[in-house]
């Protein structure tokens, strides 16, 4: 039998490391390609993107859709249950621009780049609703 001290160890069991929270953060605006996603997502190899997909499918949080067709054509999109990891995601990136603000007030040279998967939030919202 599995055992938890925290709720916080089995939501990091899921959605922990460095890339899953990227990728269920690049689903919430749609369905994806692979390619999309390793495109939106720097410095993830394919290798590690398809591992962390089939990871995040085996929980239940996405659904790959296979099209029958040449060249093949694979989707990614999340499942109602990947949808409820919104929060959670949202908290992390309000949290992340609160930090990079106080670290530049401190004098650290860093900057946040773009911020576009924050703009699907009100979306999923409204399909929660």
């Amino acid at each position: 039998m599995k055992q938890y001290h925290m709720g916080i160890e089995a939501t990091l069991e899921i959605i922990g490391g460095k890339w899953k929270s990227l990728i269920i953060c690049f689903l919430m605006s749609g369905t994806k390609r692979t390619s999309e996603l390793q495109r939106n997502i720097q410095g993830i190899s394919q290798k590690v993107l398809i591992q962390q997909l089939r990871e995040l499918e085996k929980d239940g949080l996405i659904r790959r859709y296979v099209y029958q067709q040449m060249p093949p054509k694979v989707e990614y999109t999340l499942t109602a249950y990947g949808v409820t990891v919104n929060k959670i995601i949202e908290v992390m990136c309000s949290w992340g621009k609160e930090n990079i603000k106080m670290r530049q007030q401190q004098g650290e040279d860093i900057v946040l780049l773009e911020d576009k998967p924050q703009e699907s939030f009100e979306d999923f919202r409204k399909i929660d609703s």
